[in-house]
């Protein structure tokens, strides 16, 4: 029996199928949202706020320069305390944010321009790079490190580029006696991510009590601090616990770092990008362990790395 409505009452109206167009505009939204989901840039910027440049290659850390063009700034020793000046180089662009930052000194009679070749290297791959002069060329090893510190701390703090730096994330590097300055750096500021020996000098051959990833480098011809007495037993007395390597270079001299070498910059970079911008994106060229080529004589290290 048919229903009768009450008068003036029209009746309900037929749903209608929804239009072609509206389906077709609900499930771009869908696919836009799945695919903004699942984009690996996103994603990274979420996980790692740190990531500066794009996804590295083996070309491109093995490059002379990197993706960021690069600017310098020369700072007077009539201007600081602590250290004898030195040279900044930067990344221009300021789109990223700040940056992590490496102060690097040089070794014992030696100046600033010794490890100069460092500066735009490294910077142009995304860091703010301090390549210093010591107070005297005859500075020893722990003088070398406060020196060191002394140049973070300017860097950070009273610089022209200071806002271009993430003070929570540094790192040292040195040669020879800055080297081994290095090893003092990081032993008297445990906050440091990244500290970078390159064929160290130091009388001191132990250094269980650093907590900073360490990547120690030797040279297998160095007749100045060889390996058997400087870089291994740095290496090894290091904590079983901490993120470290030994790299020793294949056909090398005490002398190596100070001219402009791809097989350091390359490890360097990657050490500095791992753990001063926590950037997992360079692991594989860490982990698994470089094997012997014709510039690795060996190259120790736990993998993985756990910071």
């Amino acid at each position: 029996m048919q229903q009768r409505l009450p008068s003036g009452t029209l009746p309900p109206r037929p749903s209608r199928p929804r239009t072609l167009a509206g389906l077709l505009t609900a499930a771009a939204a869908t696919a836009g949202l799945l695919l903004t989901a699942l984009a690996p840039g996103a994603q990274a910027v979420a996980d790692n706020p740190y990531e500066r440049g794009p996804a590295p290659t083996n070309a491109s850390i093995e490059a002379s320069r990197g993706s960021y063009a690069t600017s310098q700034t020369s700072v007077s020793s009539l201007v600081v305390s602590g250290f004898g000046g030195g040279t900044i180089y930067y990344p221009t662009s300021t789109a990223d944010g700040t940056f992590g930052a490496v102060v690097i000194s040089p070794g014992f009679t030696a100046y600033e321009s010794s490890i100069a070749w460092l500066g735009p290297r490294l910077a142009s791959q995304g860091f703010v790079v301090f390549t210093i002069d010591t107070n005297t060329t005859l500075d020893q090893p722990a003088s070398r490190g406060r020196q060191l510190l002394s140049a973070l701390d300017y860097l950070t703090q009273r610089s022209s580029v200071r806002t271009r730096v993430d003070a929570d994330r540094l790192g040292v590097m040195g040669h020879s006696m800055g080297g081994g300055g290095s090893l003092e750096a990081a032993k008297s500021r445990t906050s440091l991510k990244a500290a970078i020996p390159l064929t160290g000098w130091n009388t001191d051959k132990t250094w269980p009590e650093l907590r900073t990833p360490t990547l120690v480098v030797g040279a297998d011809g160095d007749t100045v601090a060889p390996v058997a007495t400087h870089s291994e037993p740095f290496y090894q007395s290091l904590p079983a616990s901490l993120d470290k390597a030994y790299l020793e270079l294949r056909g090398a001299s005490h002398f190596t770092p100070n001219s402009s070498n791809t097989t350091i910059a390359k490890y360097s970079i990657s050490w500095l990008k791992r753990f001063i911008d926590n950037d997992t994106r360079y692991e594989q060229f860490l982990c698994p362990l470089p094997q012997p080529s014709l510039t690795i004589a060996e190259y120790r290290g736990n993998c993985p790395h756990t910071a």
